[in-house]
């Protein structure tokens, strides 16, 4: 059995400053600082809320060309003004692998993760040697008898094995994507609308599709399909910033790990590596042990007085970086609103 499971793999931050002061996401802050403001709903409820996305935040290269301020409608009926923003779809601050291993002997130096909504896994050839056992399937054999991973080295085969109907020759393969993989070996950009002062909305609300962006200009995607991969047989390998390839949307993120986060946190918490698409700040997680000492809402979030209301992300297993969202975004048929999910590839329009 593989023993090499991941609990917490994101980057050693303090521990938690017990005293620091939090409020509930829908309630109003006393004392607001510069950094933030307040935002009435259509219920007349008063929220406190950050001042917006800060494009000072986001490293060189992660945005092409400069964002633009557009007017725009909200999904709660808002007219306000958002920013047009075209990210690169590349991360400039870290390299992008190992995903798959080459053999049932590679260390997890040299290979990606997993994380399947329960448990993060190294995804070392010991996982790939005993994933019937993990998974409780004898169906499980991704390896030949010399002990060489199957892993789709091909376009051919990433596209074969990425789709939703698998091919079933690429049943029992590590899927590996690549930049090489892509329309002329280059990143997918995606143009996104976020309001430029975040909005609260009546109720909170899952996302619809992609969830928001890094601050190193990546997608961050809904829920990877984690049963049809498994159900195929298949493994849709990570790098250990949580982030993979597929044919249609490039390189996107699927579990916070601690890539992309810009600055020193605050006493009490976590970096800032995002921005949901509501204007929302997306913090880091917390550890098990940070997170008994801190109340968090529903959608993960809180709000202090230095940062205003704020999200954390979900631990990497969970699957989904963003619980939920409780601000406006932009209206589903406004062009830009976020472009298809990048968890996969688009829904056959025959079913």
């Amino acid at each position: 059995m593989n023993t090499t499971v991941r609990r917490d793999i994101r980057l050693k931050r303090p521990p938690l400053f017990a005293g620091v002061l939090v409020l509930s996401a829908l309630a109003l802050a006393a004392c607001a600082s510069a950094d933030t403001t307040t935002s009435t709903s259509t219920d007349g409820s008063t929220t406190a809320v950050s001042a917006g996305l800060d494009l000072d935040l986001f490293v060189d290269g992660a945005i092409v060309g400069d964002p633009a301020t557009v007017d725009c409608t909200l999904n709660g009926g808002t007219e306000t003004t958002c920013y047009e923003i075209t990210i690169s779809g590349y991360p400039t601050d870290h390299e992008i692998g190992p995903f798959c291993p080459d053999t049932t002997s590679t260390s997890a130096d040299d290979a990606g993760i997993w994380f399947d909504g329960e448990e993060v896994y190294d995804l070392d050839g010991e996982f790939i040697a005993n994933l019937a056992e993990t998974y409780g399937d004898d169906g499980w054999h991704m390896y030949d008898e010399d002990g060489n991973v199957y892993v789709t080295d091909t376009v051919e085969a990433f596209e074969a094995a990425a789709r939703p109907d698998v091919d079933p020759d690429y049943q029992n393969y590590c899927i590996e994507g690549s930049y090489d993989f892509l329309d002329n070996g280059e990143p997918i950009e995606s143009t996104v609308l976020i309001p430029t002062t975040p909005v609260a909305a009546d109720a909170s609300a899952a996302s619809q599709g992609n969830q928001g962006i890094t601050l190193d200009g990546v997608v961050i995607a809904e829920s990877a399909p984690v049963d049809a991969i498994l159900g195929a047989y298949t493994i849709a390998s990570f790098d250990d910033c949580g982030a993979h390839f597929n044919p249609f949307e490039g390189y996107h993120l699927h579990g916070a790990t601690g890539c992309s986060e810009v600055g020193d946190a605050a006493e009490g918490e976590t970096p800032i590596f995002g921005y949901a698409m509501d204007g929302f700040a997306v913090h880091s997680p917390y550890s098990d042990e940070e997170l008994a000492n801190v109340e968090l809402d529903e959608c993960n979030g809180h709000t202090t007085d230095e940062l205003g209301y704020h999200y954390h992300a979900n631990s990497a297993e969970k699957n989904q970086v963003i619980q939920c969202l409780v601000g406006e975004t932009v209206a589903s048929d406004d062009e830009g609103a976020g472009g298809p999910p990048a968890g996969g590839a688009p829904a056959d329009p025959n079913e």
